[in-house]
């Protein structure tokens, strides 16, 4: 059963009032999430360092949830399982993942840090074939690969920290 994050944490400063009805992410974390092709996931090693890896994500449409595929693209080990980042979310669940919109116009720069908590989101898993559609409905490149067979990352956002020039509530 995956925890119902609306009930465990409003990710607001005291003195703040929830967005969406006591969601974490507003439209427009939602909209920078959307418009944003990557991110960096930073999960924690053995040794207490931040792991940071790229990723592509997708976000749910309904609720505080982001996946991430581990997908077919060449790395050390072919066994996701195997992956430096699953095996830190194993020992600790804690994740970051830190999206960025850069301009020239600097005017238009934003960011969003999403605190959360990671677990595997398997194949057998209810909903596990609508990410993928959503996935390779964002990512093309997914098409010809057998997303089908692999597990991915879910991370139940907890947290959100925000900042832009139009937005003041930085951190």
């Amino acid at each position: 059963m995956r925890p119902d994050i609306r009930t465990e944490c409003t990710g607001l400063r005291p003195g703040t009032r929830p967005a969406h009805h006591g969601r974490v992410l507003t439209d427009a974390d939602r909209a920078l999430l959307t418009d944003a092709r990557r991110a960096s996931l930073a999960t924690i090693a053995p040794d207490g360092r931040a792991r940071i890896v790229p990723v592509c994500y997708v976000v749910d449409a309904d609720r505080e949830l982001l996946y991430s595929p581990l997908d077919e693209k060449p790395k050390r080990s072919q066994d996701p399982l195997a992956l430096a980042r699953v095996r830190d979310i194993g020992r600790d669940p804690r994740v970051t993942l830190l999206v960025d919109r850069w301009d020239e116009d600097w005017t238009r720069l934003a960011w969003l840090r999403l605190d959360g908590r990671a677990a595997l989101f398997r194949p057998s898993d209810p909903g596990h074939t609508s990410v993928i559609a959503a996935l390779r409905g964002r990512y093309p490149q997914y098409e010809h690969q057998r997303l089908e067979e692999r597990p991915m990352i879910e991370i139940a956002v907890e947290r959100v920290a925000r900042w832009s020039l139009s937005d003041e509530r930085s951190d």
